[in-house]
């Protein structure tokens, strides 16, 4: 197979816009990612962009790439489309609009890295790319990680180390338990037990299908590791803070 990826600037006129049902008159630039795989049918194509929508096997895929492409794109002020039949492969073209000139900023004041810790923390993470950036990222700080792969795991990871862990890094959706399922369990045998949900969907989003309660930590993927460094330190050197809840 073959991945074809192109850009190319386009001056938007009103009869495009009329025709495709999108966008505003202007400039753009067309982003096109073009494979020449199975492609997919028209109901297929038509949820494609659905939050938790998949067609991958139970426990392979979570459903939100593509959302979160979307949500991305949307941000912008930017669209998205995707075009595809069965053995024909897939396109999907994203317009974003161009700027007229350079925005000017100052330049950001030079941030101190995060404090060090020496706490141990649970990181459950079913990414094994993500998993290992952010246990390295931990303890090049100093902290004790003890990984888990997916849900059912950092259950069992917990169990085994139930007094040494300071805090649990989770991810929002995983095999065999989601986040919130691992903190139910970990909160019947530590009530007091400190928690970061993390996940690459927004958290009105997380919120509105009811994945946790409010007034828990969150931070959204991607997340820049000083961050994630100074959200951990925040709610380990706390016991609560508002700042920053969902």
């Amino acid at each position: 197979g073959m991945l074809t990826i192109a850009t190319q600037e386009l001056d938007l006129q009103e009869d495009f816009i009329s025709a495709h049902g999108f966008g505003r008159p202007g400039k753009y630039v067309l982003i096109s990612v073009s494979d020449t795989g199975a492609g997919m049918d028209e109901r297929t194509r038509e949820k494609i962009f659905e939050p938790f929508f998949t067609t991958k096997e139970v426990g392979k895929g979570t459903g939100l790439g593509l959302s979160i492409v979307y949500g991305i794109v949307k941000q912008h002020d930017g669209v998205i489309n995707v075009y595809s039949e069965q053995g024909k492969g897939t396109t999907f073209k994203i317009y974003l609009p161009l700027i007229a000139e350079a925005a000017e900023r100052p330049f950001a004041e030079t941030t101190a890295p995060p404090r060090k810790g020496t706490e141990t923390i649970l990181l459950a993470e079913d990414d094994r790319d993500v998993r290992n950036l952010t246990g390295t990222i931990l303890r090049d700080f100093g902290y004790r990680v003890i990984e888990a792969v997916d849900g059912q795991d950092a259950v069992d990871k917990f169990a085994e180390h139930a007094k040494e862990i300071d805090l649990l890094l989770l991810d929002v959706i995983m095999p065999r338990k989601s986040g919130k399922d691992v903190y139910e369990a970990v909160k019947a045998v530590r009530p007091d037990a400190k928690v970061l949900f993390i996940s690459g969907y927004a958290a009105d989003i997380i919120r509105r299908k009811g994945v946790f309660e409010e007034g828990v930590h969150f931070v959204s993927k991607p997340v820049s590791p000083f961050e994630l460094l100074r959200k951990l330190r925040e709610i380990l050197d706390q016991n609560l803070h508002r700042s920053g809840t969902l």
